[in-house]
Parts: structure tokens; sequence; C-alpha cells
């Protein structure tokens, strides 16, 4: 299947959102990733620190005496608070055990008893998740109590309900998980933003492209069908060449004249051909336009008072031919000659006839491509526009009380 340029570069477009938001979606999968396990980690942590504090300061306060009794000193706050805590043989011999005073989560005592008994038979901290009575996740610590003579004689357990911080970290995965949904949709869309601005340039090239290939078809077909018709008249009658020769010159001269609008038209709407902006006399630039243009029967006048303008000459003359060329082809009544009249005043160029005027309606396409009052592709003008836009300046179009239209081309004076 053949896909045009147009659907070539939707589907690079979108290609390159999908790739721009996949690298980015990468990278934050990766980094929440990374704040979630660290989060869980300094949790953990914490909770250990807390229970650490815990057995630490008990060990601290536990005194005994040969016949192993354990007597607390100054525990009445470790007693009534939380974490709770227990003091236990696990193993070794045998004492009364010592729990703390609040239960803080319901524990069973024999659970504990095989904690203690794992510190003490190994003689390391014993750290790790458990279940409460009620199924609750508990974070335990328990460590080894040493008497003077470095043997175990039990070991200090406690314990701390682990929910509060389970749920406190379920809450921030929600929020991270759901803050990086929201940030891939928001550079999915500014990828999609993006990556049309990247091919921006790519686009408008092949629309002008397609406009200037366009335009060439639409305006050479009469032309080349009438030149093609002259030749073979010519071909088929040798008598006529010498009256059919003056008209296929013309002929071939305003096919030129359209090649050349063409070329300017594309030229300066890719940006390749820069504006020479220098002060110019506009009055004497009009009237040699109009000594040049060959009037072929019609009455060209010009009324001209000394105006400068900065302007690029070569494009503003092109702009007035252009102007004078659609008067004297439009401008006329049926049957009758074309008469033009041409006013230079105050950086403005006004350009009148006498023909049919513009439809109102039509007016405002006036100067767009293949739109013109007589069947023209309108190119010509659609060029004096660009030229006005490109100076600052402006054209516009309207009908004459008396009839027949008048374009008006304005353009910044000269500060020189």
């Amino acid at each position: 299947m053949n896909h045009s340029a147009a659907d070539r570069l939707r589907r690079l477009r979108w290609t390159l959102t999908a790739l721009f938001t996949a690298m980015n979606a990468i990278g934050l999968v990766v980094l929440a990733w990374f704040v979630i396990s660290e989060d869980g980690k300094r949790g953990i942590e914490q909770t250990d620190a807390e229970l650490h504090r815990i057995t630490s300061s008990v060990s601290r306060l536990v005194g005994f005496d040969e016949a192993i009794q354990f007597n607390l000193v100054n525990a009445d706050v470790l007693n009534e608070g939380c974490p709770q805590f227990a003091i236990l043989p696990g193993g070794a011999p045998t004492f009364q055990p010592h729990l703390s005073d609040r239960q803080c989560v319901p524990m069973d005592i024999g659970v504990l008893n095989g904690l203690a008994a794992e510190a003490v038979g190994s003689g390391n901290l014993v750290v790790g998740y458990q279940e409460g009575t009620g199924g609750e996740p508990v974070q335990v610590r328990a460590e080894p109590l040493i008497s003077r003579d470095g043997t175990y004689i039990g070991a200090v357990v406690a314990v701390a309900d682990a929910r509060p911080e389970q749920e406190r970290h379920a809450e921030l995965v929600l929020v991270v998980i759901g803050g990086c949904a929201v940030l891939i949709g928001g550079l999915g869309a500014a990828s999609h933003l993006l990556s049309g601005r990247s091919i921006r340039p790519a686009a408008a090239a092949l629309q002008q492209q397609e406009v200037l290939l366009a335009e060439t078809a639409h305006d050479l077909r009469t032309p080349v069908a009438a030149l093609r018709a002259l030749a073979e008249t010519a071909l088929d009658n040798p008598t006529q060449r010498a009256d059919l020769l003056p008209r296929t010159v013309q002929l071939a001269a305003r096919m030129g004249s359209i090649i050349d609008d063409l070329l300017a038209r594309a030229r300066l709407a890719a940006g390749v051909e820069q504006l020479t902006i220098q002060p110019v006399w506009l009055d004497q630039l009009v009237v040699g336009v109009v000594e040049d243009t060959r009037t072929d029967g019609a009455q060209v006048t010009v009324t001209a008072a000394p105006t400068k303008v900065d302007a690029d000459p070569v494009l503003v003359q092109r702009a007035i031919g252009n102007l004078l060329d659609n008067a004297m082809r439009y401008g006329r009544q049926p049957g009758a000659d074309a008469i033009v009249h041409i006013t230079v005043a105050g950086g403005t160029v006004t350009v009148a006839d006498h023909g049919p005027g513009i439809d109102a309606e039509a007016a405002a396409d006036a100067f767009d491509r293949f739109s013109s009052t007589g069947g023209s592709s309108g190119l010509g003008l659609s060029i004096v526009r660009w030229v006005a836009q490109a100076h600052n300046g402006t054209l516009a179009v309207y009908n004459a009380d008396e009839g027949g239209a008048i374009f008006e081309l304005r353009l910044p004076l000269s500060a020189s």
C-alpha cells in the first residue's frame, strides 16, 4: 500500500511521541522503584531503631545477682510506653520473666520466648517480622543478655506494631504510582506537541511543494493547451503561420511570466529569497514599471507625487507589475479596451480600473491562490499580498462608486 508523504509524517510524529514517552516512562519507573524501595528500607530501619532503643535501654537497667534475680531500676517510662518488651530466659537458667506493663500489640508469650531462645542460642541479635495473636504484622528485635562471666542468661525482646508503617508506605506507593501515571500522560502530551514542532518544517516544506505543484499544474494547463492549439493550427495551415507566430510568442511570454511568479512565490514562502530593504523612490519605480509594460491597447495613466519607502525594489516591481497586469486583463467592459489609472502618493500605490468590479462576497478571497473575478488563478494577486505582508504593509481592494475595482498597496515610508 502506498502512503502519501503526509501519512508518513503523521506516522513519524506518533513514532517520535511513543519513543520520547517510553524513554521518559522508563526513567520515571526506575525513579519510582528507587523511591519506593528506599522508603520501605527507611521505614524498617526507623522501627528497628526504636526497638533497639528499647532493648539497649532495658539491658542497661537490668540488675541481677548470683541467683539471677532481675530488678529493673527507673524503668517506668519503658514499662508504660510503646513499643512493648519482655525479659525472657530463652532456654537459659530459669528465672521469672518480666513483661512490660502496657501491651501495644497482643503477642503469644511462646513466640516471644522462642525469639529469646534463638538469640541466647546464637548469641546474636534476632530481627524480623512475626504475627500477633490477631494476625497483625509485628516487627521484633531480640537482644541477648550477658552475665559478668560472659555467659548468656536471657534476652530482651522488643515488639512494635508494623501496621502503621506499612499503611504509610502503601499510601506512598499509591501516590508515587499515581504521580508517575499523571507525569507519563503529561509527558506523552508534551512529546506529541514537541514532535509536531520538530516535524513542522518538514510538513511546511511538503505543503509548499504540494502548493507549488498544484499552482503550476493549474496555471499552466490553459496556456499550454492554447499553445498546443496554435502550434497544431500553424502545422496544419502553413499560410497562417505568419499570423499565428506573434500570438505564439505572446502566449509563451505569458507562460514565462506565470513560471516566474510561481518560482518567486515558492522561494519567498520557503525563505530562500531574502528581502533587500533599502530606500526606494516609489513614484519613479511605478513609472518605470508602466513604461516597460506592454499595454496592448489599454489606456494606462499615472499620477505620482514624490514618495520614498523602505522596500525591496525587485519585489515591489513584481507586485506593481502584477497589479497592472490584473487591471489590464480584467478591468475592462465587454468589447472595450481597458482603462487603468495609477496614483502614487504617501507610500500608497492605487490601481483603479473601469471593469465590472469585484463581487462583495468574493472580496475576502480575492487574494487567495486559484481565485479571481476573471477566471485566472489569482496567483499574481496572492504574490502582491505576500509582498505587502513581508514589508509590514497592506493590500486592500474595494469597488469604486462609478464602477471598477480599486487595489490599494500601502508600504512603510522611509525615515531617511
